[in-house]
């Protein structure tokens, strides 16, 4: 069986939070806003403002900043005495995944507004949970994606460049990971093999990064919303969120796991330990010289880490490396997506040989 998910609608545009409640408000209301205090600061005028002609109530929670079952019921609860019907969640992903928790649990519909284009998790139908402490819980699996993904571009062009990069490092693995799982005719995040659409969306969502990457870099550093910049932030969350949950995710989402394993990388975020997943996995494909060196040079280019080095991997590096090795094929792993069996060791020599090409 082959299956495709995605958002009932995805919105994106300068000044989309202006236009909130004009698409919203066919699902109720009485809106609640959950953000947390940096980002309602950020937020809270222009959507009070922009939203002022539509017959809606706004209320605002504040987010306490970690994804938790304390903190959805805390919500939850917010969300029963204020009679709210539309769940709204602003901010980064733990904002985003506590409101579609949230959503879930009252059965109520929810919309998405990122202010950052740095994963392809918004339009995704799961929540990863958390402890009040921040460690990791279980992953929360949604019977739905969200209603609406809304995508204001003039406030991501506002994020720092590195969060925008690091979502062209998750995007980059989409299509990488999504022909090794069509290959192996691999089951997806939305219950079905893939299908030609969702593949046809990975290749748009590489093509799309290789063509107008490096400009949305440097629009981004400069804060403007440019058509590359915009080309870029629909890649970044809906070409590469129905990609990965529609056609798979294999190696260098494994890879990535990983490095978790280490100390030495937890500075880095997801993406950018995603991107040297990539490399990594097309070393284990035995990909040609070509393509990998194509992956590479638009990761330095834009300033994805190509080497271990720029990995932050310092002293031990065999013993290091064997445990990211080790961790990337546990059982259960996304790297058993691929075709053909992997071991740790081979994950092990992908790794310093994909180093060794990055530093080439």
């Amino acid at each position: 069986m082959k299956i495709i998910i995605a958002p009932s609608k995805y919105i994106q545009g300068k000044d989309a939070l202006k236009e909130l409640t004009k698409y919203g408000k066919v699902f109720g209301k009485k809106f609640l806003i959950l953000a947390d205090e940096f980002v309602t600061n950020l937020t809270k005028d222009l959507i009070v403002e922009g939203n002022s002609n539509e017959d809606v109530e706004l209320s605002f929670a504040l987010f306490n900043g970690e994804c938790s079952k304390n903190e959805i019921n805390r919500i939850s609860e917010i969300v029963k005495e204020n009679g709210s019907d539309v769940i709204v969640g602003v901010g980064g992903g733990k904002t985003l995944d506590t409101a579609k928790a949230v959503a879930h649990y009252t059965k109520l519909p929810v919309i998405i507004a990122p202010t950052l284009a740095s994963t392809d998790a918004p339009t995704s139908a799961l929540s990863v949970i958390y402890t009040d402490s921040g460690v990791f819980d279980e992953y929360l699996l949604l019977p739905k994606n969200p209603e609406i993904v809304l995508m204001d571009t003039e406030v991501i062009a506002n994020a720092p460049t590195r969060l925008l990069v690091s979502g062209m490092g998750d995007a980059l693995a989409t299509y990488y990971e999504a022909r090794v799982c069509y290959a192996a005719k691999a089951v997806a995040m939305a219950g079905g093999q893939p299908t030609m659409s969702a593949m046809a969306l990975a290749t748009l969502c590489k093509n799309t990064l290789f063509e107008r990457g490096y400009a949305a870099k440097l629009s981004s550093d400069a804060n403007i919303a440019s058509e590359a910049f915009e080309e870029v932030v629909e890649a970044n969350t809906y070409l590469s969120g129905i990609g990965f949950e529609s056609t798979g995710i294999a190696a260098a989402h494994a890879i990535h796991n990983g490095f978790t394993a280490i100390e030495d990388c937890h500075h880095l975020y997801h993406g950018e330990k995603v991107a040297y997943g990539t490399i990594a996995q097309l070393v284990l494909e035995n990909a040609p010289s070509e393509e990998i060196q194509k992956v590479i040079d638009f990761c330095q280019l834009i300033g994805l880490p190509t080497t271990l080095v720029e990995m932050g991997v310092k002293g031990n590096l065999e013993e290091k490396m064997r445990i990211v090795a080790e961790a990337s094929c546990a059982e259960g792993e996304t790297i058993h997506n691929f075709p053909y069996e992997i071991t740790p060791a081979m994950v092990y020599d992908a790794i310093l040989l994909a180093d060794k090409l990055g530093q080439r």
